[in-house]
C-alpha cells in the first residue's frame, strides 16, 4: 500500500485497506462478510426484484419510443438499481452514486476530483443504514453494519467494502452489458440463434464475458512477496506484476479459435471475474443481471437494432472499464 507504481489512473482508486489489496487472513475475514449477500437464497430474492426493475425500464423505453440511447435508458439504471438494492441505497440517492462512481474511475478527471468523490461516497456509507429500503429484502449494507457491531469489521473496513461493491456493481456491469448488446447487434446470426434458442442464454453470457475485452488496461498490480522465477524471468520481491486476463481470455492454448464468438463453446474457463482468492464475489449476480437483460430486451423489442452506423459509436477512453459512451438503438 502507498507505493508509487505504474497504473492507468493518476491516483490509487481503492481505499486504504480495501479487500482488493489485502492478503489473508484480513482478506479472508472481510470477504466472508461480503459472501453473506451472495448466497443462493439472497440471489433468488434479488432475481424477482431484478425482473421487476427490468420490466419497468422496458416500459419506459416503450413509452419514450425509438431512437434512444440504451446506455442511458437501460444499461446504466439497471445495474445501478441492483447494486442500490444490495447496499440499501434509496432510489433518490442512486444518481449521486453514479456520478461519484464515474468520477472515481475516470483517469481523465484527475486525482483531486477522484479523491473528493471517493471521500464523499465513503462519508455516505458511514451513515447508519436504513433497513428495508431496497425492496429486495435484507441488504449487504445491513450485514456490514452487523459485522461492525460484532467486532468482525472495523468501521473503515465496512465503508471500504461498500465503496468497492458500489463501484464494481454499477460501472462494470453497465459497460459489460452495453458491450454484450453491441456484440449481439453486430453479430446478427448469433442474435437470431439466441432468440430461437433462449435456453442458450447462460452459455452465451459466458462466451460474451470471455470474448468482450471490457477493460481499458490490466487492472491492479500484484506485488511479489519474494523472489520468484516465472517463464525464465526473475521477478524480485517488491516488484509489481500486471496480469492481463483480457489476453488470457484469448489464449489459443486454452480456447480453440479464440478470436471467434462461439455460443457452442462448452469448455470456457475464462478469467473475466478474476481468479483465486480475489475472484469477484458478485460474479453470480452479474451473470444473473446479464441473463435477465438479454432475455427481456429482445423479448420486448424483437426488432431492436442500431440507430446509427457502427463506425459512429464513441467508446469510453478515459475510464478504467471500456464501453460505449452511448448506444443509440431503435426498433
Amino acid at each position: 500500500m502507498g507505493r508509487d507504481i505504474t497504473r492507468l489512473a493518476p491516483h490509487f482508486i481503492p481505499m486504504d485497506g480495501a479487500v482488493g489489496v489485502c492478503d489473508p487472513p484480513d482478506h479472508t475475514r472481510m470477504r466472508r462478510v461480503v459472501a453473506r449477500a451472495f448466497t443462493s437464497r439472497s440471489l433468488n430474492r434479488l432475481r424477482a426484484y431484478a425482473q421487476q426493475v427490468m420490466d419497468g425500464l422496458l416500459d419506459r423505453m416503450e413509452e419514450h419510443g425509438g431512437p434512444l440511447d440504451l446506455v442511458a435508458h437501460l444499461n446504466r439504471p439497471f445495474p445501478l438499481a441492483m447494486v442500490g438494492a444490495l447496499l440499501g441505497v434509496p432510489e433518490e440517492d442512486r444518481p449521486r452514486m453514479a456520478r461519484w462512481t464515474d468520477t472515481i474511475l475516470s483517469a481523465a478527471r484527475g486525482r483531486e476530483a477522484s479523491e473528493r468523490a471517493k471521500a464523499e461516497m465513503a462519508d455516505y456509507f458511514r451513515r447508519p443504514p436504513v433497513r428495508g429500503v431496497s425492496g429486495a429484502g435484507e441488504d449487504l449494507r445491513g450485514a456490514l453494519a452487523d459485522a461492525v457491531g460484532e467486532g468482525v469489521l472495523s468501521p473503515d473496513e465496512a465503508v471500504g467494502l461498500a465503496v468497492l461493491v458500489q463501484i464494481g456493481g454499477a460501472h462494470a456491469v453497465r459497460n459489460n452489458s452495453a458491450n454484450m448488446v453491441y456484440a449481439l447487434l453486430t453479430h446478427p446470426a448469433h442474435l437470431a440463434r439466441l432468440r430461437a434458442e433462449p435456453e442458450l442464454v447462460p452459455q452465451a453470457v459466458e462466451e460474451l464475458l470471455r470474448y468482450i475485452p471490457h477493460r481499458n488496461a490490466v487492472g491492479l498490480a500484484r506485488i511479489a512477496l519474494e523472489d520468484v522465477e516465472v517463464g525464465g524471468v526473475l521477478i524480485r520481491a517488491g516488484e509489481p506484476v500486471y496480469v492481463s486476463y483480457l489476453t488470457a481470455n484469448r489464449d489459443p492454448d486454452v480456447f480453440a479459435d479464440p478470436d471467434r464468438l462461439d455460443f457452442d463453446r462448452v469448455h470456457n474457463p475464462h478469467v473475466s471475474f478474476g481468479h483465486g482468492p480475489h475472484f469477484c464475489p458478485a460474479s453470480t449476480l452479474a451473470r444473473m443481471e446479464s441473463e435477465i437483460m438479454l432475455r427481456s430486451l429482445w423479448g420486448r423489442f424483437p426488432g431492436l437494432r442500431l440507430a446509427v452506423a457502427e463506425h459512429e459509436l464513441a467508446w469510453e477512453r478515459g475510464a478504467l472499464i471500456r464501453g460505449p459512451e452511448k448506444l443509440p438503438v431503435t426498433w
